[in-house]
């Protein structure tokens, strides 16, 4: 008989029955419950894994959290299958100034569809050696360059590289907005993963290369190759290859169009790469960067890109769907352009002239509208806001042109004596440029000094109502509000606004809108649109006339406007100074051209006392001296020998004249028209 092992344990039927537990009670026999301790392997023991329970719970519910909310991200992204890899094209144009002269080149805004097989491999190799190295080699995403970046940006404390493939960009150009979040990052890296699955690596480097914006309004590789170089991309050599491939950073810094040197510099750094990473010898390096990079000229000059700008969407508008390349002819003259140009650089650029101003405008105008030059800025590359269309600003006193306008209509002479003293009315009192007062004054003296309380004085005697009524009849088109401070140019204006509301003292009265467009046609001949000039509309009556004509050349030859003085032209304007120096201005005429200069700081900040006068004058004066003159209208000609000028009265102080209603006044000159 075999005998049990002493751990063998008692016998079965010796062993204890089972206990049956009731549910809320504890049996005795039952050991008691650990609570904690140091014991092995018990719930919370020492070296236990009873924790690892609920945090596997919490990584799992993170993780459905993840989950759903990247598939709530993903149902709101675009549907690649949508993507047309062939876009409809539009043709080029070409913008002629009123002589037929160039004015600028813009190519088809997107060129051509060009493959990666139809390009030189320095094209290609020029654009991974500075976007994405290892393009051929990632999943749309690229872990080792983010890991770059991140050290990069780490090491210099700011956001200095970037991580993004050329599928991520891709992705971003054709489906995302601009908005750095973190969400749209998310966006990105989601839809660069569904491009690499959905096409092929030269599918996706080929609608890159076809999408992306290589400046001055070029968008795609051949675009620009046509744009910079004058032929195909298929066509460039290596040092336009890296020209262009050293674009992609940064296309308004470092495009040829707006700084060769700096442009060409960039390249030389693409080059640098291409040979770190073995894509060309060094004797290629070389030889690339010693031969010159000859890029064809885009504009007649720098700043004619804003007036470009401006007419660009509204040549298209007129031209219709038309695809084929069209020619516009503007209004511009390219000899008056570059004299707008140099006048707005010499001047702002000197220390000793510009007062303190670091920005300026220029607009000028044929007696019809006709928009002759036109500068937004001192550096179109710098900043491309046009301040000539866009920037709106207090005009100050050139807005008593139309003060003294509505004053004369209403039976006032240039002759009539009005007090120059403190004014105040409800509490408002405006003061005189440096606190001098003329005492009693001639009007046209009162305007060429530019008295405050005079014009104030004029203008509530004319009605509030009447001059903004005037205004508006010349061309004003902002809002003005009908306090008293409106005599003194309280409301903004743009200058190519104001410059327009000026036309009629230089062409003989009549109202004239701005235009830069007079025709559109195709390469073939086929007309696309014709300007239609509207019917004169005459506007101010010839005594009226004659009188602020009067006026405005007494500004220039004795008053506040004497630096606009043009040697051998019949000159004209008015000057323009806001509170605490933000803003000069200087309008007028000289012949039968019409011009108006701002000055100023973009940020509204003061400048050292710089008033109409001073810097604004200075680039009139500039401007006219090397502008084409003008024709001078019939209508002037005509309006002069229909009532000349009034005899001055002998009296050095003459009494004011019976003043006319000028309600009155306005239904009799309406009658007469």
């Amino acid at each position: 008989m075999t005998g049990r092992r002493p751990s063998d344990g008692p016998p079965p039927w010796r062993r204890p029955a089972p206990v049956r537990l009731t549910p809320g009670r504890r049996p005795a026999s039952m050991p008691p419950r650990r609570t904690g301790g140091s014991g092995k392997g018990g719930k919370g023991g020492k070296g236990g894994w009873g924790w690892l329970r609920p945090v596997l719970g919490l990584c799992m519910i993170a993780v459905l959290a993840v989950s759903a909310w990247l598939v709530g991200i993903a149902r709101d992204l675009p549907d690649i299958d949508s993507l047309d890899l062939n876009p409809p094209r539009t043709g080029g144009v070409v913008f002629l100034d009123h002589d037929g002269r160039v004015v600028a080149r813009r190519l088809a805004a997107q060129g051509a569809s060009v493959r990666v097989e139809d390009l030189p491999d320095y094209l290609i190799d020029a654009v991974l050696a500075v976007e994405d190295r290892r393009f051929y080699s990632h999943w749309g995403v690229d872990p080792v360059g983010l890991a770059r970046a991140a050290v990069a940006n780490l090491r210099a404390g700011r956001v200095v590289q970037g991580g993004s493939t050329i599928t991520q960009q891709l992705a971003k150009n054709l489906f995302l907005t601009p908005d750095r979040t973190f969400v749209r990052k998310v966006q990105e890296l989601m839809l660069a993963i569904q491009l690499e699955w959905r096409f092929s690596k030269d599918d996706i480097l080929s609608l890159y290369l076809d999408r992306v914006y290589f400046g001055a309004g070029a968008w795609g590789v051949e675009a620009a190759a046509q744009r910079y170089f004058g032929r195909s991309a298929r066509e460039v050599n290596l040092g336009e290859a890296a020209l262009l491939a050293g674009l992609l950073k940064a296309p308004s810094r470092y495009s040829p169009a707006s700084d060769l040197n700096r442009a060409g510099a960039r390249a030389t750094v693409v080059l640098d790469l291409m040979r770190q990473t073995g894509r060309i010898t060094e004797a290629e390096r070389i030889a690339a960067a010693e031969t010159p990079v000859r890029v064809s000229r885009g504009f007649s000059s720098p700043g004619a890109q804003y007036f470009v700008d401006w007419i660009a969407d509204e040549a298209r508008r007129l031209a219709g769907d038309d695809p084929r390349d069209i020619l516009v002819h503007t209004t511009l003259d390219v000899s008056a352009q570059r004299a707008a140009e140099s006048a707005l650089n010499a001047v702002l650029a000197d220390p000793d002239r510009n007062r303190g101003a670091t920005e300026g405008a220029l607009v000028a105008l044929a007696p019809d509208g006709a928009i002759r030059a036109m500068t937004g800025g001192r550096d179109y590359a710098r900043s491309p806001f046009n301040r000539a269309v866009l920037a709106r600003r207090q005009p100050g006193s050139a807005f008593k042109t139309f003060v003294y306008t509505a004053a004369f209509e209403g039976g006032l002479t240039p002759d009539d004596v009005r007090e120059d003293s403190p004014v105040s009315i409800g509490g408002w009192s405006p003061g005189n440029y440096g606190g001098r007062y003329l005492g009693p004054v001639r009007l046209e003296t009162a305007f060429a000094r530019s008295a405050n309380s005079v014009a104030v004085r004029v203008s509530e005697e004319t009605g509030r109502a009447y001059v903004a009524q005037l205004a508006r009849r010349l061309g004003v088109e902002s809002p003005l509000r009908l306090d008293p401070s409106l005599a003194l140019g309280s409301f903004e204006v743009t200058p190519l606004e104001l410059g327009g509301a000026y036309l009629p003292f230089a062409n003989g009265g009549y109202r004239a809108e701005p235009y830069a467009i007079s025709r559109i046609e195709t390469v073939d001949g086929d007309v696309l649109y014709q300007r239609a000039a509207p019917a004169p509309r005459l506007v101010l009556d010839a005594r009226t006339l004659n009188s602020m004509r009067m006026m405005m050349e007494t500004v220039v030859r004795e008053g506040t406007g004497r630096a606009a003085a043009v040697p051998g032209r019949v000159t004209g304007g008015k000057t323009g100074t806001t509170n605490g120096f933000r803003d000069a201005w200087f309008a007028g005429y000289a012949g039968a051209l019409t011009a108006v200069i701002w000055v100023g700081n973009d940020d509204f900040t003061p400048m050292a006392e710089a008033v109409g006068g001073g810097p604004p004058a200075l680039i009139f004066r500039d401007f006219m001296l090397n502008a084409p003159v003008e024709p001078e209208p019939a209508s002037v000609l005509m309006a002069a020998a229909a009532e000349p000028d009034p005899e001055p009265e002998p009296e050095p102080a003459p009494a004011p004249r019976e003043r006319r209603d000028p309600i009155a006044a306005l239904l009799s000159r309406l009658g007469g028209n």
